[in-house]
């Protein structure tokens, strides 16, 4: 039976047996020895266990299955790798060499395992390049050598930062930054992102950098991995969103599609694994998404970080987006307080929100992000190619928010 070796921090964590059909995740008993029995170094929902529990067996392929992209780039990923797009072992076999988190997932049957990364500078112009073929080639892997997978719809392409050079990583080597290339359908899109990001920082919700670079000619947003750091092990900091931790998969991010996850769902699990600073964070964020028009806070830009030793935070605020000028209905990916439509949300529902969840102060968190807010967009403008109400628009949303009106008004 099929088996493919799973590490963590550089470190055996277990195995992955079986096909896409039937597979099952079983820990090592080292690793188990290291973290402990039912240790959820790997997943909340995937607690360590030398025999896994027949109950959990769905939640835990879940965790693996969310770990490959979504749309198109999973079309061109499994294409690539000459498997079914609904094959996720097969494609962790090609491609779980670097992926979200500090999870590398290979075959040690295949040819060429175990593998030694490597890094291959690329110039401005090879980088424009893979920002333009991104659509036909996911993520800029290299033929044969490229091992990277990465959640999500947005083209992108991700390269390693090393001095001043960029370069396309190999056979696993740790991926410091993704590239979003412009959007003909959506052309502001990535100069909106870098002001949500921006906002993001101002808020104290994000730490990593954002910006605009230009490849000969060729824009894209240019992110900072959060999941990276030269002083974790191998590189790498664990992650998972919380579609792995609710057991969610795939477009049950919304939760107007099929109700499984939730704002108060996302903020018990937080309550249980990482305590009230980080769901004090939570309702900052649903804030700064509201005072944003940031529609697309759902539960995979939503995610837990775990420390090598075992200790889960929230992970910093990512995909900032404002989006109410474009065409969409409107909605929130995860109502506030039984509020979908953003247009109407008020600070009465975040306070609401919050307080539903045990959060004693939440009408201190709400205003004061909403005043960081406000501060920000009144002394700070977007990109010159972002949307050109922008601004207008965060500065129009955040100021009825703090004065009690619907985020909308006018």
């Amino acid at each position: 039976m099929p088996e493919l070796a799973v590490e963590l921090y550089g470190r055996a964590l277990g195995t992955l047996i079986g096909t896409w059909r039937d597979f099952d995740f079983a820990a090592n008993a080292a690793a188990i020895e290291l973290w402990g029995l039912d240790s959820q170094i790997l997943s909340v929902a995937a607690p360590l266990a030398p025999r896994p529990p027949r109950a959990g067996k769905q939640r835990r392929q879940n965790v693996f299955h969310e770990l490959v992209p979504e749309g198109r780039a999973l079309t061109r990923l499994a294409a690539a790798a000459a498997v079914p797009a609904h094959d996720t072992i097969g494609l962790l076999r090609t491609y779980g060499r670097d992926i979200a988190g500090a999870l590398q997932i290979w075959d040690p049957q295949a040819p060429g395992e175990p593998r030694t990364p490597a890094i291959e500078p690329v110039d401005a112009g090879g980088v424009a390049s893979m920002l333009a073929d991104v659509s036909e080639r996911p993520l800029g892997n290299a033929p044969t050598r490229g091992k990277t997978s990465l959640a999500g719809v947005q083209d992108k392409i991700v390269l390693a930062r090393t001095d001043d050079a960029w370069n396309r990583v190999l056979d696993g080597y740790p991926s410091t930054h993704i590239l979003k290339p412009a959007s003909s359908a959506y052309p502001t899109v990535i100069y909106d992102e870098e002001y949500g990001a921006r906002l993001a920082r101002a808020v104290g919700l994000a730490h990593f950098s954002t910006w605009i670079e230009h490849f000969e000619g060729a824009p894209a947003l240019v992110i900072e991995r959060y999941d990276r750091a030269a002083d974790a092990p191998g590189g790498r900091v664990h992650q998972e969103d919380f579609n792995q931790v609710l057991g969610a998969r795939g477009d049950q991010k919304y939760q107007g599609i099929g109700g499984v996850v939730s704002l108060a769902r996302v903020a018990r699990a937080l309550t249980s694994a990482a305590g009230p600073e980080s769901v004090g964070r939570l309702l900052a964020m649903a804030t700064l998404a509201a005072a944003v028009g940031n529609l697309d806070l759902h539960t995979k830009n939503l995610s837990l970080l775990h420390a090598p030793e075992g200790s889960m935070t929230l992970a910093p605020a990512y995909d900032v987006v404002p989006q109410t000028h474009h065409d969409n209905d409107g909605l929130m990916a995860l109502a506030v307080d039984g509020e979908y439509t953003h247009s109407a949300l008020t600070r009465e529902h975040l306070i609401r929100e919050g307080l539903s969840w045990g959060l004693g102060d939440a009408e201190g968190v709400v205003d004061a992000t909403l005043a960081a807010v406000r501060e920000t967009a009144a002394s700070e403008s977007p990109h010159a190619l972002a949307h050109a109400g922008l601004r207008g628009d965060v500065e129009r949303f955040a100021a009825n928010l703090a004065e009690g009106r619907q985020a909308g008004s006018v």
